[in-house]
């Protein structure tokens, strides 16, 4: 039943929202129904150039999210087990941390050029801190009878970091990858529709600059949401994994 359920109400959901699309292009020209749509994106695939911009937004987010990754865990780790550490960035972090990714888009371009390089570095800015600040607060809170048994069965406060610390602090990590996940896939399309000429991004803003095709703009929107929904359940799914599921023993139950 509760399956059953699970699949109705979203079905449900997605015919009601359908229908006020179509009751939508009655009344608004310039909105494009949802068949139109569909020839849209069949028309990107005839052209074949569909595969390409997803193929080249997701490398530009593959990259600047890694970066971000590699450099954020780690340094969010020391941050957590070190107090004096964390006090004397805490300032500088808190300082950047509000700053917009795309309010840096005038100096990525004045130092990387119109190319590749901005939108990954606009990623990698608006991916980095929530990996820093989650993993920080997840180390931080990790149980001191943790700690304490892996100082006895570890050579080095290096070791006890990255094989008790990071698994146990793992379900607030997952949350501060999952929020930088969604953070790089808003930027790399925002940077694609300024520094690049190929993407999700450039689909968009050159369909509405040639010959206003609001149904490829539109197409270009749901494959957006399509593909950040099926990154983010990408994620959700490490929960399940063997190696770092022992560190959501420590979550309360809900």
């Amino acid at each position: 039943m509760k399956r059953a359920e699970a699949i109705f109400w979203p079905a449900l959901l997605c015919a009601a929202l359908l229908l006020a699309w179509q009751l939508a292009t009655l009344h608004t020209p310039v909105v494009p129904s949802p068949v139109r749509v569909l020839r849209g994106f069949g028309e990107l695939v005839r052209k074949r150039i569909l595969l390409s911009y997803i193929a080249s937004s997701l490398w530009r987010v593959a990259k600047g999210y890694l970066a971000a990754v590699c450099l954020g865990i780690p340094a969010g780790a020391a941050l957590g087990y070190h107090p004096a550490l964390r006090q004397s960035a805490n300032f500088t972090i808190q300082m950047l941390r509000p700053i917009s990714p795309l309010a840096w888009m005038p100096m990525a371009v004045v130092w990387f050029g119109v190319g590749d390089a901005t939108p990954v570095f606009l990623i990698f800015i608006g991916a980095f801190f929530p990996i820093l600040l989650w993993t920080a607060e997840g180390v931080r809170n990790v149980p001191n009878v943790l700690v304490l048994a892996g100082r006895n069965f570890c050579s080095s406060n290096v070791a006890v970091i990255f094989r008790v610390m990071i698994p146990a602090a793992f379900p607030k990590i997952l949350t501060g990858l999952r929020a930088a996940l969604g953070i790089a896939w808003i930027v790399v399309v925002a940077a694609e529709m300024i520094a690049v000429d190929s993407g999700l991004g450039y689909l968009i803003i050159d369909s509405r600059n040639a010959g206003q095709r609001y149904d490829l703009v539109i197409a270009g929107m749901l494959l957006i949401g399509a593909i950040g929904l099926t990154l983010d359940l990408g994620l959700q799914s490490a929960e399940r994994t063997k190696f770092l599921s022992w560190g959501f023993s420590h979550e309360p139950a809900d």
